[in-house]
């Protein structure tokens, strides 16, 4: 099959494309190399990449509606998956401008393009932030996502709003896809994971908010490309819910549109969390315990019925197995450097 991957250079969009090669598909990246944070990891991400003959990639922002619309347009792909984003809840705090350009600007764009050079099936990609003041846990598909706690959800809350009316007008077979705390071996330096390994290694405190009350519901990036792999099959068709017991889909009720979460619905505390990194790392870090950021939620909790339902898979890598991996990555890549 032929797949356009957006953020493709970025840490989610690098996995799911090297996925996408060895499982023998043909891919065009598109990326905007933003300096959001060092491009250099961004390059050494493509330069591995680039030696596949199957990948070929496109240097552009997403703001740029005629270079997105003419590389979809010459390469006519089967399959389109919509990474590329502004991302980080923080950062929409000091840069909220960034958000609207990237997110919303973008999105629609790539919808355009969508439009006129129509796909077997696209994917976006969403978050657990649009759960937001959602405090009914765990989270499922079709609980009300009204009420964002940041910019960032709010902006993704609305590409997936856009991506519905678009499915719904131009039946284009659409699925937003939910992520909840990814990480995992070329992760952004921004990430906790990355930012607490990096502050330990260098005898620095690392900055602990919400007190370490906080759970996440923790995905490592090898469960997260399965369950994208494994969704891209499963294309909506508007009228057909899928049957499981105890599972109610989200697929629209007037277009061939619905959300997924990703996630195995076992969330772990944070301070869990950090334990399990000074375990791998063999060392103890300082903390500097602080209140919750604004914008932050308190927990994340995902129900994974209908991710099974649709295709047989729930994530299972514990974190143990995933922050391991990126220590043992962290180390080579600095190494290297």
């Amino acid at each position: 099959m032929k797949v356009f991957v957006t953020g493709s250079a970025g840490f989610i969009g690098f996995h799911l494309t090297r996925r996408l090669l060895a499982d023998g598909h043909q891919v065009v990246g598109f990326d905007g190399m933003t300096a959001y944070y060092d491009p250099a990891l961004k390059q050494a991400r493509l330069a591995i990449l680039r030696r596949s003959n199957a990948f070929s990639a496109v240097e552009a922002m997403l703001e740029d509606k005629d270079a997105l619309t003419e590389a979809i347009a010459s390469f006519a792909p089967d399959i389109v998956i919509h990474l590329a984003a502004q991302a980080g809840v923080r950062y929409s705090l000091e840069h909220p401008d960034t958000y609207i350009s990237a997110n919303l600007l973008g999105t629609f764009n790539l919808l355009e393009a969508v439009r006129a050079n129509p796909v077997q099936h696209l994917l976006i990609a969403s978050t657990s932030s649009v759960y937001g003041g959602n405090a009914q846990m765990p989270f499922r598909e079709v609980d009300r996502t009204d009420f964002p706690v940041s910019l960032y959800a709010a902006t993704k809350k609305a590409c997936e709003a856009m991506s519905h009316s678009y499915s719904h007008l131009w039946k284009i077979p659409t699925t937003c896809f939910r992520f909840f705390t990814v990480y995992g071996p070329w992760g952004r330096p921004d990430m906790a994971l990355f930012k607490f390994v990096d502050a330990i290694e260098r005898g620095e405190a690392i900055e602990v908010y919400g007190n370490g009350q906080m759970q996440r519901d923790f995905t490592y990036i090898d469960d997260l490309v399965e369950g994208i792999v494994r969704l891209s099959a499963a294309i909506p068709e508007e009228g057909r819910p899928v049957e499981a017991a105890g599972v109610t889909d989200s697929l629209s009720s007037v277009a061939p549109w619905r959300a997924v979460n990703i996630a195995g619905g076992r969330p772990v505390g944070l301070m869990p969390f950090i334990e399990t990194i000074e375990k791998c790392l063999g060392r103890t870090a300082n903390k500097t315990m602080l209140p919750m950021q604004q914008g932050d939620v308190v927990a994340t909790y995902a129900n994974e019925g209908l991710l099974e339902a649709l295709t047989g898979f729930v994530p299972g890598i514990d974190v143990e197995t995933g922050v391991k991996a990126f220590v043992d990555w962290y180390r080579r890549y600095k190494d290297a450097a």
